[in-house]
């Protein structure tokens, strides 16, 4: 899968291809980072990239030439098919595990990580397939978010995990999150690791692991539930399991 990645600090990817699961995907060749900075295609003396904006307010706004121009650049570099092009963006769609899930079938995807108050509007119509927002909160641009979603994306990636289990079982892959986990030691503080995972008994570790994804979900995120049964992905003992503890709660109050 390829990544280009337009942005004016190029070196803050370093974080992606120097450490971690996408460094050791990247040297496996699963994957390849492309890094393009917008001042080497600005075309005055001082490799200006963004500009005061029409009818006042605060901050600069990014000036479409640059942009377009590194774009282009981008996709003569990819070559046929071109990839998608996506601008990181607070007002973007939100992204969650299905977009990531959709976009994991992109061979190629170009990542604008734009700066200052905006990127000039017909840059982005013209341009740009979608916008995505990480969050409902605003950071200084969109290199944190553009690593965010390069993460998701390439952790997909089959041989990326040492495990290939991790990825199918982690929180929001199959709907729901993920419920408590355990290690050594076996009491911690006065608190015992719960028996069943101790039993060595697959199939009701499994149970109890379902168990307690839906009872996380249901206490942390209610509306995964209800998207999960919309969805279909709950059986009856699934929904015994939501009735038990809607049950004990009523009790509590």
């Amino acid at each position: 899968m390829r990544f280009d990645v337009i942005t004016l600090f190029p070196a803050m990817f370093d974080a992606l291809s120097h450490w971690g699961i996408t460094s050791r995907a990247l040297q496996r060749g699963l994957w390849s980072l492309h890094r393009w900075n917008p001042r080497d295609f600005a075309t005055d003396a001082y490799r200006s990239v963004d500009d005061r904006p029409y009818g006042g307010g605060p901050g600069m706004v990014m000036l479409p030439e640059p942009l377009a121009d590194t774009l282009a650049a981008v996709a003569r570099d990819q070559g046929e098919p071109r990839g998608r092009v996506i601008h990181l963006s607070p007002r973007g769609r939100p992204l969650d595990q299905a977009g990531i899930e959709a976009l994991g079938g992109c061979g190629a995807i170009t990542l604008l990580a734009s700066r200052y108050e905006a990127v000039d509007q017909r840059l982005l119509d013209r341009h740009v397939d979608e916008e995505i927002a990480v969050g409902d909160f605003i950071v200084s641009g969109g290199e944190l978010p553009a690593m965010m979603l390069i993460d998701a994306l390439v952790r997909r990636l089959p041989g990326a995990l040492n495990d290939s289990r991790s990825a199918q079982e982690e929180s929001f892959a199959t709907g729901l999150l993920e419920g408590p986990h355990y290690t050594r030691p076996e009491r911690f503080e006065g608190e015992a690791v719960p028996p069943v995972l101790l039993s060595g008994h697959h199939e009701r570790i499994a149970r109890w692991r379902r168990e307690q994804a839906l009872l996380t979900t249901a206490l942390r995120r209610p509306e995964l539930i209800v998207a999960a049964r919309a969805a279909g992905r709950l059986d009856a003992a699934d929904e015994r399991i939501l009735a038990q503890q809607a049950s004990a709660s009523d009790n509590r109050r």
